[in-house]
């Protein structure tokens, strides 16, 4: 693939797979989460609970449209567990069989991100 922009010069994107392959190579998995953490501090310092909100909310409507159904019902039984083992269930309560639409789930999602701190 090298040889296909300007004789032998090789391609921003060739470029880019051999370092982060290097980069890979070279370090570990502690590193992968300093870095991480460091990316994740910088962004909560950068933006508002509107970004958090608007990010989840676009997480929900992707994970709307690439996952079917089973998805969501298979997250539903595992949120359920949790809740019947003294989880914290303060997203409001879905009684009278009433089901909650999935982009309503991903605005809400949205909306209990917190901008800023640890998440985990």
């Amino acid at each position: 693939m090298a040889d296909k922009n300007n004789g032998n010069k090789m391609s921003r994107e060739e470029a880019g797979r051999l370092g982060g392959e290097a980069t890979s190579n070279s370090h570990g998995q502690e590193f992968y989460e300093e870095i991480g953490e460091k990316g994740g501090e910088a962004t909560s310092q950068n933006h508002d609970k509107g970004f958090y909100e608007d990010i989840g909310q676009k997480g929900g409507e992707a994970t709307s449209q690439n996952q079917g159904s089973e998805f969501y019902e298979e997250i539903g039984s595992k949120g359920g567990e949790n809740s019947n083992s003294g989880g914290n269930n303060s997203g409001g309560n879905n009684s009278g069989g009433n089901k909650m639409s999935r982009e309503e789930a991903g605005r809400k999602g949205g909306k209990n991100s917190h901008s800023g701190g640890n998440n985990s």
